[in-house]
């Protein structure tokens, strides 16, 4: 049977369609429930009128697939909260918001930054307005006495900030990032501005953050190491805040960063732990129905005291759909189970299809259950500890055909040795999540034996020091790969191509397969032609300047940065990728260059610009001089002035007023981020 014979699996592909057409194509909410009630009302009429027709099945099924694409594109658009009139952005004007007294309740607690304490929050009131919408709280760290909870109502007279747009080129897009998450705005506090209203827990959220934190405040009287404490809170309880980067960087760099996180690997063997043990139910009359409930509660309540997060929420809906499929010995077909899992997400969370980890899972779980049946068979083992690695050898590497492109795409880097790290933990992932729920159990009553604790924390331990040791492995890790998004569809194509024609070599599939390689290749050969260009660029960098120059495949970069600020810079390898360059010098700054047929002249500290005897087009103010600019634009009439992050924000000010009385363009990084000049 063909694929996509299967009716859910259509309505899925018919369901994202209209979800990527109401995201990306601008039109009303009204338009939009117009025309699903228009097309519902066709396909019944259809129905009924080509009931006892053979062509029924065809109209009916046209016009069906028509009206759960714009169903899709309604249930984007529903789900965007600024679409009604309550939502805070459509309630007052941000601009003048400084005043307002806003009310709001916890959500979400998330990663602190270096300087504040981040949540999730959800507007409540803004004064006497009742409104709704979700924001980011930043609560400055310094002076704080408290933590905020989940669930927790608080009263704070503040602004609303707009989210930063990226200041450098192929940065990350966390402006677009929270948007694709309807967070549009940011608020900035200190602790001693927030009045707490109410601390009483009203929803699943408050009521498993603090299960949660009765775990954590039981798990921290054990002397845990911090590294250990924070791989168990995020191996059983789904929370990753306090993972340290040092911790991250080596789980991800060793391919390994799957562990951390709580998704289908964990929950796939809950349930097989959960099955195992509930068997005797089955000699139970209605036994088999009672197991069935208990699983899918159990599933539904580590998903609540995980948080609910993206992974765990799909992980949990498409083992719901096979424990309930297993229990009821009804045949499994994996590929209308997977279908039905992301057709009730994506019915519920839309958004849930931009989310990176539920690309990556489900690429994962397809290329698992297309190519490793294929890869299983290449070698027959004779021994069961033999085949156990054998499969999860295959099972690996089938999922890495999955996700290697999108994760190259994403975070541009390889891990080589990912085998390696699955090989060793997955085989024993089992023991350490059950020995873990039964330590977390013990734990919080104050019941765990010190030989159980000595016993987990020194698997912990050795599991961290395994990932540590594969991620100092430098020579397998390869990073700062470049990689578009039209390559990335280009290698999805390639690898089903390629799959097709080694299930079927026929002169169909050698054909397909011979057009796409052509076809990538003609790309590759374009794209090496695209990047003959030059450009100059201001980057922004708060304190110092840097400037680039390309030229084709090269960069070179004039800076007043020393070494150990540069080695950690991320501004430079971010351009480096994003413009595919292959090689870098660095040299120091000058006074003048000469852009093309441009001339730049910077203006530094000194202020010295009155004894050049040329008229430079551009000007560079950096390092905060102090000159009169009204006098300087009248002396030297450059035709753009750009002020870099080195400048105080106060002569920044004062220069952009005289700039617009002067009427000559000004270009502050600060604000529209780095200058770039083609030629």
């Amino acid at each position: 049977m063909k694929l996509f014979n299967f009716i859910i699996i259509r309505l899925t592909i018919c369901l994202i369609v209209g979800i990527l057409i109401g995201h990306f194509i601008p039109f009303s909410l009204n338009a939009s429930i117009y025309i699903s009630c228009a097309l519902t009302i066709i396909l019944v009429i259809v129905f009924f009128v080509f009931k006892n027709n053979t062509q029924k099945s065809v109209w009916f099924g046209i016009i069906g697939f028509i009206t759960m694409i714009s169903i899709g594109a309604l249930n984007t658009k529903l789900h965007n909260d600024r679409n009604f009139s309550d939502h805070y952005t459509n309630t007052l004007t941000i601009k003048d918001s400084i005043n307002n007294s806003i009310s709001f309740r916890v959500r979400e607690i998330l990663k602190p930054s270096k300087f504040h304490h981040k949540y999730v929050v959800d507007i409540l009131n803004i004064d006497s307005t009742k409104t709704h919408g979700k924001v980011l709280l930043n609560v400055n760290k310094e002076g704080s006495e408290f933590n905020l909870k989940v669930d927790d109502v608080f009263i704070t007279k503040t602004e609303f900030n707009e989210i930063n747009i990226p200041l450098n080129p192929f940065q990350f897009d966390y402006k677009n990032y929270l948007k694709k998450q309807h967070i549009y705005h940011q608020l900035y506090v200190d602790d001693f501005e927030l009045f707490l209203v109410s601390n009483t827990k009203h929803t699943l959220f408050g009521y498993a953050s603090q299960l949660r934190k009765h775990i954590q405040s039981k798990l921290k009287q054990y002397n845990f190491s911090n590294d250990e404490y924070a791989v168990i809170n995020a191996l059983i309880l789904g929370q990753r805040q306090d993972i340290s980067k040092e911790m991250y960087d080596s789980y991800a760099q060793a391919g390994a960063i799957h562990i951390l996180a709580v998704s289908g690997l964990h929950v796939g063997i809950i349930l097989f732990l959960l099955n195992y043990l509930l068997k005797p139910l089955e000699f139970l009359k209605r036994g088999r129905l009672y197991k069935i409930a208990l699983i899918v509660l159990f599933l539904w309540c580590f998903a609540i005291i995980a948080g609910l997060s993206a992974s765990v929420t799909r992980a949990v809906t498409m083992f719901t759909v096979i424990a309930i499929a297993m229990n009821l010995k009804r045949p499994i077909n994996i590929y209308n189970t997977l279908a039905i899992s992301i057709f009730v997400l994506l019915l519920f969370k839309p958004r849930f299809l931009f989310d990176v980890g539920f690309q990556m899972s489900y690429l994962a779980v397809i290329a698992i259950v297309v190519i490793q049946p294929h890869l299983y068979k290449l070698y027959q083992p004779k021994y069961k500890l033999d085949d156990l690695f054998w499969n999860i050898f295959t099972v690996t590497l089938a999922a890495q055909f999955g996700v290697v492109p999108i994760s190259l795409y994403y975070f541009h880097q390889f891990p080589g040795l990912f085998f390696l790290s699955n090989l060793v933990i997955i085989p024993f992932l089992g023991v350490i999540l059950g020995f873990g729920i039964i330590v977390i159990g013990l734990a919080s009553f104050n019941g765990l034996p010190k030989f159980l604790f000595d016993a987990y924390s020194w698997i912990i331990s050795n599991m961290n020091g395994f990932i540590e040791w594969v991620s100092r492995q430098e020579a397998f890790l390869f990073q700062n790969i470049s990689f578009n998004l039209v390559q990335t569809v280009l290698s999805y194509i390639l690898i089903i191509t390629t799959v097709l024609f080694l299930l079927r070599r026929n002169l169909k599939n050698v054909s397909l397969l011979l057009a796409f390689i052509i076809l990538t290749q003609l790309y590759f050969i374009n794209l090496s032609w695209i990047n003959q260009n030059n450009e100059f660029i201001v980057f922004h960098k708060s304190r110092h300047t840097m400037l680039g120059f390309k030229e084709n495949e090269t960069l070179l970069v004039n800076h007043n940065l020393n070494d150990s600020i540069l080695k950690h810079d991320n501004i430079i390898t971010n351009y480096k990728v994003g413009s595919r360059i292959k090689s870098i010098d660095y040299d120091t700054i000058k006074n003048v260059y000469q852009i093309k047929n441009k001339t730049l002249l910077i203006i530094d500290s000194l202020g010295v610009y009155k004894s050049i005897s040329f008229k430079p087009q551009i000007l560079l103010l950096r390092n905060s001089p102090q000159i009169n600019l009204s006098r300087l634009i009248d002396s030297l009439k450059p035709e753009l002035i750009i002020s870099d992050g080195s400048n105080y924000t106060s002569y920044q000010n004062k220069w952009q007023a005289t700039c617009e009385a002067k009427k000559i363009p000004f270009h502050r990084t600060s604000k529209k981020g780095a200058y770039i000049y083609r030629y």
